[in-house]
């Protein structure tokens, strides 16, 4: 088959695309036909090394996808050849980036005929994460503020929408360009972080949501009210310790299972959470790709059309 990958880590210039051997399904797995895979700040920190070394190659990255079932592993009941799923990798089986995939069964769900496989691709990890992190973690309530750093990338806007589903106030920060955007999904206040400091303007929150991490996670624990929590993606596998006794900090657990992935579904289905923008890559450009998402100026999220 087909696939993105690399013999070693570094840069965006080290991906590569050519074939690599098939995978095959195993017991209570099933082989996938990948029509898309979508791209996250995790890939390009697996290629960069900034999550762990990697030392068995060709390594192919990509956590999410959506394809159609082309094999069933031994014990496999649920589902049937032919069947259109999607679904998040374990983190350590990640191979997305390819024109098949082999996951357990227990943690992929159907597609719907309402969304194209692009857009369940889109949507898997942002908003399997953006729901362990706004409701399983800091379990935010109605009535309740919530500050989401970085609200213009794919966890965050997802965030956003979950955050005002629950019933919310929310502030954001972004970029000017991005207002009007983040407007649209919701957001109640919006910061532009080039202009204005956040822990200025922002204060007495319940909660607070980093995607942004370094020293913007570190700052944002000034804008939280006594008991106050706030969750972080984006500083590495542990939570940055709290500099404050009266705060709690939190690193959320994306928590692969069928539920989440069929909550997604309801969710947008029902009209409070909106298909991400979506910029289409070819598997082959997928050094251009990570390219734009290594720079972390994107909105919304970028996309592989596999088939």
């Amino acid at each position: 088959m087909k696939a993105a990958y690399f013999m070693q880590q570094g840069g965006p210039e080290v991906m590569q695309y050519g074939d690599v051997a098939d995978p095959v399904a195993g017991p209570d797995e099933v082989l996938v036909d990948v029509h898309a895979a979508s791209v996250n700040g995790a890939d390009w920190k697996v290629r960069t090394g900034k999550y762990a070394r990697i030392t068995e190659f060709p390594y192919i990255p990509g956590r999410d996808f959506s394809g159609v079932i082309s094999a069933l592993g031994a014990g496999v009941k649920e589902f049937a050849i032919g069947d259109a799923v999607f679904g998040v990798c374990e983190v350590d089986r990640e191979a997305a980036y390819a024109e098949k995939v082999a996951i357990r069964s227990a943690i992929v769900a159907r597609k719907p005929q309402s969304l194209t496989h692009a857009e369940c691709a889109a949507l898997a990890l942002i908003g399997l994460t953006a729901q362990c992190s706004i409701e399983d973690t800091l379990q935010l309530k109605p009535g309740e503020t919530i500050l989401i750093q970085g609200g213009a990338g794919g966890v965050a806007s997802f965030a956003i929408q979950l955050s005002k589903h629950i019933g919310a106030r929310v502030i954001t920060t972004t970029s000017a360009r991005n207002h009007d955007y983040l407007r649209s999904l919701g957001a109640d206040e919006i910061i532009d972080y080039n202009n204005q400091d956040f822990t200025q303007v922002v204060s007495g929150c319940d909660a607070v949501f980093d995607t942004v991490g370094g020293e913007v996670a570190t700052r944002s624990f000034a804008v939280l009210r006594p008991g106050g929590r706030a969750a972080f993606i984006a500083s590495g596998n542990a939570a940055p310790a709290s500099p404050r006794a009266d705060v709690v900090s939190l690193r959320p657990k994306a928590t692969r299972d069928r539920a989440h992935l069929e909550r997604i579904i309801a969710l947008v289905s029902s009209g409070a959470v909106r298909v991400p923008e979506i910029t289409l890559y070819a598997l082959s450009q997928s050094a251009a790709a990570h390219a734009v998402s290594e720079g972390r100026h994107l909105r919304g999220k970028l996309v592989f059309k596999v088939r």
